[in-house]
Parts: structure tokens; sequence; C-alpha cells
């Protein structure tokens, strides 16, 4: 299995001490950020889709073998909850296609009061390249069941599972669950220590994957960084 760890976002300056060199000029992030991990979790893009020589310039900044996700703008998911959006979908992945073999994929994070909507989702979905990897994150408990995870996995589209403070282990079970070759997890709880660290890493590694993307949450004082290094550390790469 290919494991690609890192934080959700890069460009904070909150991180400069904690993480980059106090002196290190914004334009050097990615650069600094891209020698430490191997993936990084775009969320600008939700709010502003970026232009084509900006994420060139990503592409080009970073070594072979890179991975960048970008998420998708909010104009599909949340604006207009995936109904009509065959133009701006068609826009936003010729915007992230231009990373070329740096992109590792396309999360499409969905709103909490987004309930299920299987003829809308497989509307949806057949606006999707056939061969773009596509992780999904719902927040809306009505998606849970059989008939979404046969959608996701006729599409080779990963459930993204994104693990908060108060989930319990049974909710855990229930949703951290295989719909593709490959996996896709955000852990946003406030702090993992190294007990959890190797259970969640255990739980990654005994996936039947080709790849698995994780990623950290942004915090000020640049605690994301630690946990991702710490989750590396707990496989052992």
């Amino acid at each position: 299995m290919d494991l690609f760890v890192g934080t959700s976002g890069y460009n904070y300056k909150e991180w400069k001490g904690p993480f980059y060199p106090k002196e290190l000029p914004n334009k050097e992030m990615l650069a600094f950020y891209s020698q430490q991990f191997n993936s990084v979790e775009i969320n600008n893009s939700f709010y502003r889709v970026p232009k084509p020589d900006v994420v060139v310039k990503w592409a080009e900044t970073v070594p072979e073998g890179f991975q960048f996700v970008m998420k998708a703008t909010r104009r599909i998911t949340h604006f207009k909850r995936l109904k009509d959006v065959a133009e701006e979908t068609e826009y936003f992945v010729g915007i992230a296609n231009e990373l070329r073999d740096r992109l590792g994929a396309i999360l499409f994070q969905f709103p909490p009061n987004l309930k299920k909507d299987m003829e809308r989702m497989q509307t949806f979905v057949d606006l999707l390249p056939p061969r773009l990897p596509v992780a999904m994150e719902f927040r809306h408990d009505s998606w849970y069941d059989d008939e979404l995870r046969a959608c996701l996995r006729g599409h080779n589209a990963a459930l993204c599972f994104a693990h908060e403070d108060d989930d319990t282990a049974e909710l855990v079970d229930e949703r951290f669950i295989s719909t593709a070759d490959w996996g896709y997890l955000r852990l946003r709880g406030s702090e993992y220590g190294e007990q959890e660290m190797k259970v969640w890493s255990q739980r990654v590694l005994s996936q039947d994957w080709d790849r698995a993307f994780v990623f950290f949450k942004h915090e000020d004082d640049g605690l994301g960084p630690k946990l991702a290094r710490g989750f590396l550390d707990a496989t052992g790469v």
C-alpha cells in the first residue's frame, strides 16, 4: 500500500516556528512542506477555485511522487447541492487536471443538511470521468447504507471517513468502510496519542487498498504537521 499523509492546507503563517523556519518566505512554504510530507489536501479550492497557472506552479514546486488532493468548490456541493452542476464539475475537474500526475484525488464534502437523494447522486457521479479518483464525505446519517456504498463501488469512489473527537468505536466500525481500491481518511480530532495513532495506522494498513490518503486538520499552533509525523512513525514508514 502506498501511503500519502499530510495536513489540510499548508499556507499558514501561524506554523512559522512550530513547523516552518521562522524566516521562511511564504512563497517557499509549499517547497518546504513537500520535503516533509508526500501529500497535501487543498481546502482553499472549496472557497475559491484557483487559476490554472497557480495549479501548474504547485505541481512544478513539489518533487516527483507528491500528491495533491483538491477539495471541490462549494458551488457544486453546498450552493447547488449536486443539482445541474455539469458545467461547474467539468470546469473544476479541468482545473484539477492541471496537476497532471501530481493529482491524487478530488474530495467532495457535502453539507450536514444534505439528506440522501440517490437519484441526484447517481446523476452527479455519471458526470465524473471514469478514471478520475474521487472521495466523498457525507455528513448526514441518511447516506450511510448499502445503496450508497454500491454506487460508490461502481465508480471506484472512496467513502471518506472524517473522525471527530466524540465519535464512538461503533461509529468508526460502521463507517470506516472500503468502497474502492484506495482509501481516504481525515483525522479531525484535537489530539491523538501514541496508542491512538497505532490503532488508526493499523486500521488503514489492514485494508486491501493500493493507496491511502490520511490528512490531519489545520491548527493554529502547528499541531497538524506534528500529528501527521506521528502517524507516519506509527506505521513505520
